[in-house]
């Protein structure tokens, strides 16, 4: 377990903040997975919790900064691993990998379910407060546990797949978390035909959602490891970046309370 000082300056005052972060080993179908778990020991009893859901890669480093800052707001995190203990593609190994689980959503459900279990589980958690947020890969794990019907207050999807497998769309009745969408207008591999067949499908299933689309952002606008040039298709947009942590924090807000 590894415990960070996180100093912060406002109006000359100086507050801070410790994150402890460790490993967190769980199994799903006898597969071993290894996720991360961080929060701010500084942060008393229960709290609300968000599920992070990486990229095609595998859990990294992108997805590890996102949950510390998760846990600066005030959150339980637990950053899921859907491939196993170990397993972390690279381009273009990471495509036929990714592949099996969008290809097989009940494993990819069964596998972000079992990474839920683990955070709804923890000590700090507050159970009723649970949301999600996936980046890429992880937007349209995100959207299953939505479509599986999983208890959560609310799922993000950063520039994720938005299709749904054929029989496995969101369905009406019951209560469904409320879904906000933050994707790149221009993104390429998720385009307009897409978005507009999962407005289709949460409205049909009478899903609260909302789709927010930044002009000219492409897929992979919150990763500044995607380089700069739009027209490959996958490129960091600071401006997308900047408006989509803040349209998440201000959701988050209004589902859990905000976090003084």
């Amino acid at each position: 377990m590894k415990r960070l000082l996180f100093l912060f300056g406002l109006a000359g005052s100086i507050a801070s903040a410790a994150l402890v972060e460790s490993p967190v080993v769980y199994e799903q179908g006898g597969v071993k997975l290894e996720g991360f778990h961080v929060y701010d020991d500084e942060v008393t009893g229960k709290r609300p919790a968000v599920l992070v859901v990486h990229q095609w890669t595998g859990l990294g480093d992108h997805e590890k900064e996102q949950s510390r800052k998760l846990a600066q707001l005030g959150y339980n995190v637990i950053a899921a691993d859907v491939y196993g203990r170990g397993v972390r593609p690279q381009p273009p190994a990471a495509g036929p990998e990714a592949g099996k689980y969008k290809s097989d959503r009940k494993l990819l459900r069964e596998r972000l379910v079992a990474a839920l279990n683990v955070l709804k589980n923890d000590e700090r958690t507050d159970r009723t407060k649970v949301g999600a947020v996936g980046y890429c890969f992880g937007g349209m794990g995100v959207l299953e546990l939505v479509r599986a019907g999983e208890e959560l207050k609310g799922v993000v999807s950063f520039h994720g797949s938005l299709d749904a497998a054929s029989g496995m769309e969101a369905r009406k009745g019951g209560t469904h978390p409320e879904v906000l969408v933050l994707h790149g207008a221009d993104d390429p591999n998720a385009p307009a035909t897409q978005v507009e067949a999962l407005r289709r499908e949460l409205g049909a299933a009478d899903v609260p959602f909302q789709i927010t689309l930044y002009p000219g952002a492409v897929h992979a606008f919150t990763q500044k490891s995607a380089g700069n040039d739009p027209s490959k298709g996958v490129a960091y947009n600071q401006s997308a970046d900047e408006a989509s942590w803040q349209a998440m924090k201000t959701f988050f807000e209004r589902l859990f309370g905000k976090r003084e």
